[in-house]
């Protein structure tokens, strides 16, 4: 069975949602996902502006305000409600390492 599109969030997607909580454009997401990760995670412009095309086509993020070429979004309540499954399945996740792992540094 396939699972839903946006089931679960790629790092990227994740860090583009946070991002947009308050209005964005482009190179201001791209700015903030890598100041977030402290440079872990680079989003390319094809990634980006796919990402977003997707997003906005499934009612997650709002285009709001276009200047020359350069567009802004911002996030809806739809997209709150998937950032926030993202966020309690990550975790889950971690309960899941603590579980089984215990508190030891997994380095």
């Amino acid at each position: 069975m396939a699972r839903e599109k946006f089931q679960t969030l790629t790092e990227p997607m994740f860090y583009i949602l946070l991002s947009l909580r308050e209005e964005c454009c482009g190179a201001d997401i791209m700015a903030q996902v890598s100041a977030l990760t402290h440079g872990r995670v680079v989003l390319g412009p094809g990634t980006l502006y796919s990402l977003l095309d997707s997003f906005q086509q499934a009612g997650m993020i709002r285009e709001t305000g276009v200047s020359g070429r350069k567009r802004s979004y911002l996030i809806t309540d739809k997209g709150r409600e998937t950032l926030g499954a993202g966020y309690r399945r990550l975790l889950a996740l971690t309960e899941d390492y603590k579980a089984c792992v215990g508190e030891e540094d997994p380095r």
